[in-house]
């Protein structure tokens, strides 16, 4: 078990969280969450080791093993893949490494036995035996092909050293796991295989993710930091969103009778925990959610912001038609003989094993690369907007969001531009911050905001959910679902796929999958499976 009392942590005058005291215990995974900026990643920080709390302690049960996710992809780049998991189980790793070298050596003496005899006895103890074998498993369920395991990390790309360390973090059954947002750059598949992971992981996971769908598939609690304090919530994510609202609700309610509330709030919590298919593990405390009262939930202080977007006119029925599109670059070809064609409101998510080929063919598409071959024609009607994933080009600029937004807008009295700002959540003196300064997210809001601008009836969305929190990321996702037109977008958002696309196109290498269904009914399909199996083989399957 790990446990905090009357954790603080301040910066001079901030408090990001004060007198924080919780349990975190086995067989319970929580979700921390909470604004850009709030202390998610700090608080993980803390309860390492890494960083020292201004006041109050960390305990964690005597014995006990740790094991965080390392966010740095270079720490390892002279290990080989395999030795760089099993590191994460740090004494048997030395463990090994000392016997090795005893038993290397030419003049291996008497002494040399005693000691190998005592770290054989350790080995066996911690399981060294199956070590090698439960790295390479661990490899193999994230995507990672075997014969990659022996290669150098640095020989591996960005997300494959990703997932490296993610198996690294789990590798040795640890007694307490620490996973700041875990799912970054892994494949839909991917993320499958690491929700089953942890719905059977018996001892204590401590999760950091903007992922909806993870939080809701893994978590039995939510920790929410807002207010400078962090609140436990039992349930998943989707049971702290509507008790949460819920709360906001009851509070504007004023003159509503106490007895009126208690009766909406148990109805709420009976219709949760009826729902088995919120999450799993959440729903089997449903008793801990029949004991919570008036006062164990609370509005958020959070906002979401209101992202519409509305088409000008209304696209006709020839909107874009792709035929034999190439496209290599002098490693690899990237899109090859591609041939689909898009009709009016269709929603695609573009799927596939590499993410270089989606990027391609919306640049292509949008006319910021060239095809080798091959041509597309959109309709006279359509007018598109595009979402890039790299926006730095866009904020290279000594301007004020102010004078950022008014250049992408037709309309240039400053009252206007402010309006579409404030519904991003810019305000006051935020408006005159310098476009070239802003945060990751905030970069995600103005494209948005530029984007709502155009009045296109074609949307074109590239990874768009990188760096957002849950409340931008749920906003963009209604305005999605509740938009006219057409979109076509990627990400590795399974819940932002789902609940958007009513078509699913994956390029695989032999050519597309192209089937109009939800995503769900997509990874459930028999027929895509076998494609997927005989593609990718069965221990490097990825989308």
């Amino acid at each position: 078990m790990i446990s905090t009392g009357n954790l603080s942590l301040r910066f001079g005058k901030r408090t990001l969280f004060e007198e924080v005291s919780l349990k975190f215990t086995p067989g319970n995974c929580y979700g921390i969450i909470g604004a850009n900026g709030s202390g998610k990643s700090t608080f993980i920080k803390i309860l390492s080791g890494e960083i020292e709390p201004t006041s109050g302690e960390v305990s964690i049960t005597k014995g006990e093993r740790l094991a965080t996710l390392k966010q740095n992809q270079f720490e390892y780049d002279e290990y080989q893949v395999i030795k760089t998991v099993m590191m994460g189980h740090q004494r048997l790793f030395t463990i090994m490494e000392e016997r090795d070298a005893l038993y290397a050596k030419p003049d291996f003496s008497d002494e040399d036995g005693i000691r190998a005899s005592e770290l054989e006895g350790e080995f066996a103890e911690l399981y060294g035996w199956e070590a090698e074998s439960e790295a390479a498993e661990l490899l193999s369920g994230l995507g990672i092909n075997s014969e990659d395991h022996t290669k150098l990390m640095k020989e591996m790309s960005g997300n494959e050293k990703v997932k490296v360390l993610l198996a690294q973090a789990l590798f040795g059954n640890p007694d307490i796991l620490l996973l700041d947002e875990p799912t970054n750059h892994l494949d839909i598949i991917s993320i499958g295989w690491l929700e089953d992971f942890l719905e059977k992981f018996k001892n204590t996971v401590i999760a950091i993710s903007h992922d909806r769908h993870f939080l809701n598939q893994v978590c039995t609690h939510i920790a929410d930091i807002d207010f400078g304090k962090i609140q436990m919530y039992t349930g998943n994510y989707d049971f702290w969103l509507e008790s949460s609202q819920l709360a906001a609700k009851q509070a504007k309610d004023a003159n509503k009778k106490i007895e009126a509330k208690r009766a909406e709030l148990q109805e709420f919590i009976f219709r949760f925990s009826a729902n088995a298919s919120k999450s799993k593990q959440a729903t089997s405390r449903k008793k801990q959610l029949e004991n919570l009262t008036l006062e164990d939930i609370k509005p958020s202080s959070r906002k979401m912001p209101y992202i519409a977007f509305k088409q000008e006119r209304e696209a006709g029925n020839n909107l874009l038609e792709i035929n034999n599109l190439t496209k290599s670059s002098a490693e690899e070809i990237i899109l090859n003989d591609l041939t689909f064609k898009v009709e009016k409101c269709d929603k695609i998510a573009l799927v596939g094993p590499n993410d270089l080929v989606k990027t391609t063919l919306f640049n292509i598409l949008t006319g910021k690369e060239k095809a080798d071959k091959g041509n597309f024609v959109w309709g006279a009607t359509t007018k598109f907007a595009y979402f890039p994933k790299d926006n730095a080009d866009f904020f290279n600029v000594d301007l004020n969001l102010i004078d950022w937004l008014r250049q992408y807008s037709t309309e240039k009295e400053e009252t206007y531009i402010r309006g579409f700002l404030g519904r991003m959540l810019f305000s006051g003196e935020e408006t005159l911050k310098k476009a070239s300064v802003l945060s990751g997210g905030e970069k995600v809001r103005c494209l948005l905001a530029k984007m709502m601008l155009t009045g296109a009836n074609v949307l074109i969305l590239d990874e768009p959910t990188n760096h957002l929190d849950l409340e931008t990321i749920s906003a963009l996702n209604n305005s999605l679902i509740d938009f006219p037109g057409t979109v076509l977008f990627s990400s590795h958002d399974h819940q932002f796929i789902h609940t958007i696309a009513n078509r699913i196109i994956e390029i695989i290498p032999s050519g597309i999958i192209d089937k109009r269904m939800t995503f769900d009914e997509y990874l459930n399909d028999e027929g895509i499976k076998k494609i997927h199996y005989e593609t990718y083989h069965a221990s490097a399957i990825n989308l």
